[in-house]
């Protein structure tokens, strides 16, 4: 596949994407300037996309706005992952408890993701959008995903997360790795701070079950000061919520995913 190729893939998606974060039609020259798009290559590729039914197009008003098409490419995700919704019973139950952000996360390679996120309602918060990628040796949530894993797939999946990490502070030692997964399996929990953000701290626990026979992660992440002064009532309630998640989620019952 050429670089053409895979900068117009990319560009689809960042325009799908740029309407998910609007939420309203956008003209091209709009789309061109928020998106940093040539505008010639805007046009070919809102053709495309209208072409094969994933964008319409108002003539009248030449705005562009998404399709159903869209929504139905993801639609049956929701039960792939979560069954009939226990992970994301125990996600509300946590963050009725908190009120601070809660994430459930995997693992994507060497990387953690958030798969489904609800966020803070505290006026200090930090955000972190559903479907963030980074390095699974750099979060609590990673290192509790880790610690699943044998001693010598943990120092492989290191050398690979340092590899595929960009910034070189970002990278992590092998014994440092070693040390907090030692202390994740004597505790049962995770716990980072200043990591990934400055001045935040992320508690962390494993949740029964696999989300596409990968480990599961329920996480509460906010500011530093606050998670510490309530640190005892948020692991309790992440334990909580963990056990009230059956070890083989039921796939059968239909769900609905909270938007």
């Amino acid at each position: 596949m050429s670089n053409a190729q895979v900068k117009s893939a990319m560009r689809a998606f960042e325009i799908l994407e740029h309407f998910r974060l609007s939420q309203q039609p956008r003209t091209m020259s709009e789309l061109s300037t928020d998106l940093g798009y040539p505008l010639s290559s805007t046009t070919v590729l809102l053709k495309t996309l209208v072409n094969l039914g994933y964008l319409n197009y108002d003539r009248g008003k030449r705005v562009y706005f998404p399709t159903t098409k869209v929504t139905g490419l993801g639609d049956w995700v929701p039960r792939a992952l979560f069954g009939s919704g226990q992970i994301i019973d125990a996600m509300n139950d946590v963050h009725a408890a908190t009120s601070e952000g809660i994430f459930v996360g995997t693992r994507n390679d060497v990387y953690l993701q958030y798969l489904k996120t609800k966020q803070s309602l505290h006026a200090l918060r930090f955000f972190i959008d559903e479907g963030t990628v980074r390095p699974i040796t750099r979060s609590a949530a990673g290192w509790v995903l880790m610690s699943t894993m044998s001693d010598d797939k943990i120092e492989n999946m290191v050398r690979r997360a340092n590899i595929a990490t960009q910034n070189p502070a970002e990278r992590v030692l092998v014994p440092e790795i070693f040390e907090r997964i030692a202390e994740i399996r004597a505790r049962g929990y995770g716990w980072a701070e200043d990591v990934p953000f400055a001045g935040g701290a992320t508690i962390a626990v494993l949740m029964p079950g696999t989300i596409l026979g990968s480990p599961v992660t329920l996480g509460l992440g906010g500011v530093a000061d606050r998670i510490k002064k309530n640190f005892d009532k948020y692991l309790g309630a992440l334990r909580n919520a963990a056990r009230s998640v059956p070890a083989e989620p039921d796939f059968d019952t239909p769900i609905h995913i909270e938007l």
